[in-house]
């Protein structure tokens, strides 16, 4: 079946099975390795994106809901001066090991802080409690939130 839908605001159609996950899609058949395949059950948002602005796990959606709707990336956030903040925060605050949760992390932080560029430490938890880490034990990545919110 053809879905047609816009990626990092560019408008896509592409042939896909209706059991398709958006993942797979993303990944497979368009090229976007920035959206990392993890547990595929839902469970670590490392395939984090966002969908019409709220954040997703892409496992867990079929391409054919895509249809009609609008579908961002961490490419699609490059220049977005909020993903500028947090990317630096990050930096800046050690909130980066190994890299591979980092992108669902930093697409989970975006949404929470378009919403809310003010969150407490609670509310910055509950952003993220759907993306895993195995690495910083999470103190600098809310530390790193909490910093770029500062700066918004």
């Amino acid at each position: 079946m053809k879905v047609s839908f816009q990626l990092n605001g560019k408008d896509i159609e592409v042939e896909a099975p209706g059991n398709r996950a958006l993942l797979d899609l993303l990944r497979d058949d368009l090229g976007v390795k920035s959206v990392k395949k993890g547990c595929e059950n839902g469970e670590c948002g490392a395939c984090t994106v966002l969908l019409d602005g709220a954040p997703v796990t892409s496992c867990l959606v079929l391409a054919p809901q895509v249809e009609g709707r609008a579908v961002t990336t961490i490419d699609g956030l490059v220049d977005d001066p909020f993903m500028v903040k947090l990317r630096q925060a990050f930096l800046e605050d050690g909130a980066i090991q190994c890299g591979f949760c980092t992108p669902g992390v930093l697409i989970s932080s975006y949404a929470l802080l378009k919403g809310n560029p003010k969150p407490t430490a609670d509310e910055v938890k509950k952003a993220i409690e759907g993306n895993l880490c195995r690495c910083t034990g999470y103190v600098a990545i809310i530390k790193a939130i909490l910093h770029a919110s500062e700066r918004i």
